[in-house]
């Protein structure tokens, strides 16, 4: 067993997957990624399908594994929420290119359009 802020996983790879696993958080990854620091709106507005509450939860999710950052901007109205990856996060990016890369081969050979 391995424990990695405070949760215990069983391999390696499932370090990985309970970090960045699920439909939403690689997205969210890839679009930090690629754009670099995003608002909330911004990108809610780059991933359809997502609703509001699920958004907000893995972006929870990220910012507890310490993956992204959030940064709030009060100082002027209306309140203001970016997202960035965190010097953690940063060490993802390999594999989120990978995994871009991965997705635009399968789309590019194996689309049935």
């Amino acid at each position: 067993m391995y424990k990695v802020k405070g949760v215990e996983y069983p391999c390696c790879t499932s370090v990985t997957m309970g970090i960045i696993g699920g439909k939403w958080k690689t997205v969210i990854l890839a679009h930090l990624t690629i754009d670099g620091t995003l608002r909330y709106s911004e990108l809610r507005k780059k991933m359809k399908g997502v609703t509001e509450r699920t958004l907000s939860l893995q972006l929870k999710a990220l910012q507890e594994a310490g993956v992204i950052n959030r940064k709030v901007y009060t100082s002027k109205p209306p309140l203001k929420v970016e997202y960035s990856l965190t010097e953690f996060g940063e060490t993802l990016v390999p594999l989120i290119n990978a995994i871009i890369d991965w997705g635009e081969m399968v789309i590019d050979n194996y689309s049935d359009e």
